[in-house]
């Protein structure tokens, strides 16, 4: 039986240093709900709990986000490196960096996690920019925020 939760959120943390010149980006999101999102998108039946399966499915996570998260700064799409994920009670954790971008100065975040799913999703994003923090929250249908720092 599937498990049904009435709350349909993702939560994405996106931190910037100059040091480092990249964007890390950590992303939550329900693991039965990626599942499904996985299932609909790839036509498989997706198990991110299986250890023998982890690479097939790190494998449709990794095309999955890609579809899904896009960055830009000055109007160019900024480069980003599917780095793996994670289970983490009942959330699966992606984690992504961006190629190296120097002197960023604004960032557009397009952030469409499981709209594929669901016309209830909210998407909550954190981004720290050299210490400042700020957080917006996208509700479907809206899928872009830009901040400049």
């Amino acid at each position: 039986m599937e498990k049904r939760h009435p709350l349909h959120l993702s939560s994405m943390e996106l931190n910037y240093t100059a040091k480092g010149a990249t964007v890390e980006i950590s992303c939550r999101l329900f693991t039965d709900d990626l599942e499904n999102a996985l299932t609909k998108a790839f036509k498989v039946h997706a198990d991110l709990t299986s250890v023998a399966k982890h690479a097939v499915m790190d494998e449709l996570v990794k095309k999955y986000a890609v579809q899904h998260l896009q960055l830009k700064t000055r109007g160019k799409v900024i480069g980003l490196n599917y780095l793996g994920f994670e289970k983490d009670n009942e959330a699966t954790v992606l984690y992504i960096e961006s190629v190296p971008v120097k002197g960023l100065k604004d960032l557009e975040i397009l952030n469409t996690f499981m709209y594929d799913l669901f016309d209830d999703q909210s998407n909550i994003m954190h981004i720290t920019y050299n210490g400042n923090r700020k957080s917006t929250k996208l509700d479907y249908p809206d899928k872009l925020y830009k901040v400049v720092f």
